[in-house]
Parts: C-alpha cells; sequence; structure tokens
C-alpha cells in the first residue's frame, strides 16, 4: 500500500480511504496468518476446502481446530463465527478490533467479535505471481436470512438492501472467466461493485479505471484496491457518464443486467429501465468509447419475445455499429443460458435473499411475472456479448449464437483466439480465401452416426467436433467430409474444391459457393486453420 504523511489515510485514485492504518494492519494479520488463497487451501486440504466450496462449514471449522491465529482469521471471515474479543483481537494484531469496528469490518457484542462484512481473498490462476489479493462486499444473505436498513456508506450489520454489494459470485467470476487478457494501455470497468474484475484486469491493462453509480460500492473497492496493491481511478456516476468523452483499449461491465420491471430494489441487480434496458443500453453505447481495435465485454441478458432469440441483440447492435463509426464493428452474442419466467423470477429472489414462497416473495413474483407477461417474455437468455471497433475501412462481422453446452474451460482464450479469426477472415474475400492452404488441427475429430440395415451398419450423419474449448459441433455432409479430409495444408482451398467436383461431378464455381460460407464458419470456431 503505498505510504502517505497521515499514518490513519491512504489514497487511491487521490481519495482517502478512512481507516487506513487499521486496514493497512489488518492487510499485515492477514499475511503473518495466512489468510491468501494458497494459504487456506494448505490449511483446509482439499476435503474441507470442497465441502466450504458446497456450502458446509463443519469440515472447515475441524480443520483450523488448533491452528492459532489462522485459524481463527479463516473462522471470523470464512465460516462467519462469532468469536472471543481476546482471541480476535490477538490474529487481528496490529490491526484494533475497535477500529475495524468503527469502519463497519466486524460487530461486537458481549465480548463477541463477528465478521459484518465478507473480507475474503482471492487469486487468478493465470496470475500465479501476483501479489495476494482481498475483495470486501457485502455477506451473502441466503432466503429467509436478515435483512438491515441499508446506509450510503459502509456499515455494520448484515445487508441485503437497495445498496448491497455483491462479492465474487458465480456471474461475476464467468466475466473474469472470460475475459481477454491481451495487455492494453487503458481498461475500464463499467459497475465495479467490489472492484473484483479489475483485480483480474491488473495483470494485462496498464491504466485502471472504475465506475459506480453506488458510492458505497466504490467505498468497499477503494478498500479492494488499497489491500490488494492495485492503482485504480475510481469514478461515480451513472453508465458511462463519468468517462464522457474518453475511449478505452478494453471495457467489461457486470452490470444490472436482470430484466424486470422498471424499479430499483437492488441497485447490483435493477437499472430501473425496464426489461433488458440495461444491456441494451451497454450494447448500444460501449463502442463509442472504445479506441480502434477495442474490446468490450459485458454480461447480458435479453428478452426472448418469438421463435429467433437473436431478436433483442440484433436491435442493439444496429446502434452499436452507429456508436462506433467511423469505425466498423464486430459482435459476437453468446447465449448461455435460457430460463423461463418462472425459473428467472425464482432465481433472482433467491440470489437477493428473498424465499419465493415467503409472503415477501409472493407479492414480489407475482408483480415481476405480471410485468413478464404483459411484456410478451416467454423466456429470458443470459450470456456474453464482444464487442470490437474496427477500423475504418473494415465492415465488421456479426455473430449470435448458441452455447449451452458445458465446458471447463475458460471462455477468455476462446474469445480472444475468435477475434483473431475474424479479423483473419476479415482480411480475406472469397477469392482470396480459395487460395489458402487450411489443415484441420488435432483437436477436431469426425463423429459419425450409423444404422443397422440389411446390408449392414449405414451412415446417417456425420459431425465435426471440436475435442478442446467449447466443444463446437457442425453437421457436415459427404462432400464435406471429403473435402475436409483433404484439408492437410497442402493444396490450396480452390483446388481441393476443382478436385472433388471433378470426382463428384459438379460445377466447382456453385460447389465452391456452397462451400465458402461452411468453412468461414469452421475457421471461425476454430475447426479450419491456415497452415503457418
Amino acid at each position: 500500500m503505498p505510504d502517505h504523511p497521515d499514518p490513519d489515510r491512504v489514497h487511491v485514485d487521490g481519495v482517502d480511504v478512512p481507516s487506513a492504518r487499521m486496514w493497512r494492519g489488518l492487510r499485515v494479520a492477514m499475511i503473518r496468518g495466512g489468510l491468501t488463497v494458497d494459504g487456506v487451501a494448505a490449511l483446509l486440504g482439499p476435503g474441507a476446502r470442497a465441502a466450504l466450496d458446497r456450502g458446509e462449514t463443519t469440515p472447515a471449522r475441524r480443520a483450523v481446530r488448533g491452528a492459532g491465529a489462522a485459524g481463527t482469521l479463516v473462522r471470523l471471515f470464512l465460516l462467519g463465527d462469532a468469536l472471543p474479543r481476546a482471541e480476535v483481537a490477538a490474529a487481528l494484531d496490529p490491526a484494533d478490533v475497535d477500529e475495524a469496528a468503527a469502519a463497519g469490518l466486524l460487530r461486537t457484542d458481549d465480548g463477541q467479535v463477528a465478521a459484518a462484512l465478507d473480507l475474503r481473498p482471492h487469486a487468478d490462476a493465470g496470475l500465479p505471481d501476483a501479489a495476494p489479493w482481498w475483495v470486501l462486499s457485502d455477506p451473502e444473505v441466503a432466503p429467509g436470512g436478515d435483512v438491515a436498513e441499508q446506509s450510503s456508506t459502509m456499515r455494520r450489520g448484515r445487508t441485503a438492501g437497495r445498496e448491497h454489494v455483491l462479492g465474487t459470485g458465480a456471474a461475476s467470476m464467468s466475466l473474469a472467466r472470460a475475459m481477454v487478457r491481451r495487455p492494453v494501455d487503458t481498461l475500464l470497468d463499467v459497475g465495479t461493485g467490489c472492484g473484483v474484475q479489475v483485480l483480474h484486469a491488473s495483470g494485462h491493462a496498464r491504466s485502471l479505471t472504475a465506475t459506480d453509480v453506488s458510492e458505497r460500492a466504490l467505498a468497499m473497492a477503494r478498500v479492494t484496491f488499497a489491500l490488494s496493491g492495485a492503482e485504480v481511478e475510481c469514478l461515480a456516476g451513472s453508465w458511462l457518464e463519468p468517462v464522457a468523452g474518453r475511449r478505452f483499449d478494453q471495457i467489461v461491465s457486470n452490470p444490472p443486467f436482470v430484466p424486470g420491471p422498471p424499479q430499483v430494489e437492488h441497485v447490483y441487480r435493477d437499472a430501473g429501465l425496464g426489461g433488458d434496458g440495461a444491456s441494451a443500453l451497454l450494447v448500444g453505447r460501449l463502442p463509442g468509447h472504445l479506441a480502434e481495435g477495442g474490446v468490450a465485454q459485458l454480461l447480458a441478458s435479453w428478452l426472448i419475445t418469438s421463435e429467433d432469440w437473436t431478436e433483442r441483440p440484433r436491435t442493439w447492435l444496429a446502434e452499436a455499429a452507429a456508436s462506433a463509426a467511423p469505425g466498423g464493428l464486430d459482435a459476437w452474442v453468446v447465449q448461455r443460458d435460457v430460463a423461463d419466467p418462472a425459473l428467472h423470477v425464482g432465481t433472482w429472489l433467491r440470489d437477493a435473499g428473498v424465499d419465493p414462497a415467503s409472503p415477501q416473495g409472493t407479492e414480489l413474483s407475482e408483480r415481476w411475472l405480471d410485468w413478464l407477461a404483459g411484456a410478451g417474455v416467454h423466456a429470458v437468455g443470459f450470456g456474453f456479448v464482444t464487442l470490437r471497433r474496427t477500423a475504418p475501412d473494415v465492415a465488421g462481422t456479426v455473430v449470435c449464437e448458441d452455447l449451452r453446452q458445458s465446458h471447463d474451460d475458460p471462455l477468455g482464450p476462446e474469445i480472444d483466439a475468435w477475434l483473431d479469426r475474424t479479423a483473419w477472415l476479415a482480411e480475406r474475400p472469397d477469392e482470396a480465401l480459395l487460395d489458402e492452404r487450411l489443415l484441420v488441427p488435432e483437436t477436431v475429430a469426425l463423429e459419425r452416426g450409423l444404422v443397422s440395415t440389411d446390408e449392414g451398419w449405414s451412415p446417417v450423419a456425420a459431425t465435426l467436433v471440436r475435442l478442446d474449448g467449447p466443444q463446437w459441433r457442425h453437421d457436415v455432409d459427404e462432400l464435406g467430409v471429403a473435402l475436409l479430409g483433404g484439408c492437410r495444408g497442402h493444396l490450396p482451398l480452390r483446388d481441393l474444391l476443382d478436385l472433388l467436383a471433378l470426382a463428384h461431378d459438379r460445377d466447382a464455381d456453385e460447389l465452391a459457393r456452397a462451400a465458402l460460407p461452411v468453412v468461414r464458419d469452421l475457421v471461425r470456431h476454430g475447426m479450419l486453420t491456415a497452415r503457418g
């Protein structure tokens, strides 16, 4: 953490972080006690660590018995236990318990001390040499949990109110895993919340900017940044207003994308714009804040009111293309999940700590479902949107596709490769593509479907499958199988198509016109590559 003449203050982007002496001392205590990702993993062991990830605290509590200050820190901050004041004071030294309580981190009651906010170690597997990180947020609130009135600054007490600040949940981690990690000069995080996206970006972005409409979220983010040693420009304001007139090399955003009535019950979830207005606004405006070649990535949701789920995102992309002018726009919309209205409402009520079956949950469910029904919504889609502002002479490529199959690999490398492959294709009109020597990578296999006949097994289908990444699948006919069999990087695509046309008595030009769109799709999905 940076030095400052006043021992009780530390600056993050020129803004004083209150109680800096306490936070500074706490960081010392956490490093000494091993409250880091590696330290906790070593202390708990794989079994108790896995149980804790499932929300089962007893194995972890057993694992830290007799572990001294390290066990105290785990029980206090990760297990939510109330502990004797003397034990906590010894573990937190040189941080002071009363100062930590005044800062809103702890609450004290009759000689017992418990965590009032969620403070946990964090890390990025792709940055093994990074300094330890800690993320400050509000505690998770399960349905039926305590709900406390919320103020505009950090305070004691469990919260699930309007200004609730989420921690490192599933959505935020999915965006972090999807983040493109190319070195950039400037990166913007719109709606930073607890600041976790900025931490993951700190390994590849030289200058970091974080915005949020919630002053309370920014207060927590500044602590996250100060504890983790990240230098970040923090700006308060709505949407893109704090960075008006500025452009960035990369933008990331986990916005309040949850479609619902035009009201704000939770700032992290509700935009107050009605429906999928938050996603529409950001997709439409982000390209205007990208430098040429800049990439924006965000989580988004869209209302599905017809058979074509892409209808809403494609409408937004028309505005996005205008925002990118005079440049072009590459856009990749990936649908990762689809929920019917009832599942959508129930999921987000539980996320806010509301039991859908309670009187409060019933009232909210009725109102929410009535609104969705009135809008003609039969499903809600969720996924990632990637935007790249291209050079003025490049028209850009727009692709919307489903990716609901499960896969364990981070999506970031695939998005990175998709951007490269899309740029490569944009530089090659059909005539130039025909001159390329293409090959099928070793990570691609051909699956055959067979049925039993009187003559034996007869093929009925063929599917090209990528064995890595998102495991893309493409059905191909027998001509496609024959063409791909020849893609070994030796002959130009034009020659392969001429030979195939001759062998099957087809018109070569007609065959090329039919094959080229398929070839482009296979290249875009990494199932055909150019010989280097």
